[in-house]
């Protein structure tokens, strides 16, 4: 294969696979990472993350808290499996937000900040808003375009056009 042929087959997007595979690595990160956060306060003991929202003044903490948990978890599963994508967007959308404007942007945009370099390894500062971006990015393009192949809600539409 001549190099120009290389090229504009596989250097200018959308590479020669359906459109609708965009789809497929969005989902299973953006599930996964959602589902990992919310392990970790449940691996940690809830009352740890509720107690950091009381620390912060957050009002009814413990809702809140147990709420964050449950949409981390079950929205992350829902985006993993492509589950009613829109529905399970909006608290997770929420949640994304609440964070970015009470903890994350007081530190920046940046996610990675790196402070220092010494024996023990690197040290990193204080996380900005860049990765809730992100999230938010690929849900907003998953409600877009669609959750994709090998997801629930491609199966059901596929079932409501054939009824």
């Amino acid at each position: 294969m001549r190099i120009t042929d290389f090229v504009s087959k596989f250097g200018i997007s959308p590479l020669p696979v359906p459109h609708a595979w965009y789809a497929l690595p969005l989902r299973l990160i953006v599930g996964y990472g959602f589902m990992e956060h919310g392990y970790a306060k449940l691996a940690r003991g809830p009352e740890a993350f509720i107690g950091i929202l009381h620390a912060m003044g957050m009002p009814l903490a413990d809702l809140f808290g147990w709420a964050t948990i449950i949409i981390e978890v079950l929205g992350g599963l829902m985006i993993l499996l492509g589950a009613l994508v829109p529905i399970a967007s909006l608290p997770m959308i929420a949640v994304l937000l609440v964070a970015t404007f009470t903890v994350h942007l007081p530190y920046g945009f940046s996610s990675i900040k790196l402070m220092s370099f010494d024996a023990s390894g690197a040290h990193f500062g204080q996380p900005g808003y860049e990765t809730d971006m992100l999230y938010l990015a690929a849900l907003l393009a998953l409600c877009f375009g669609g959750a994709g192949p090998l997801s629930l809600d491609g199966w059901l539409s596929a079932r409501r056009r054939q009824a």
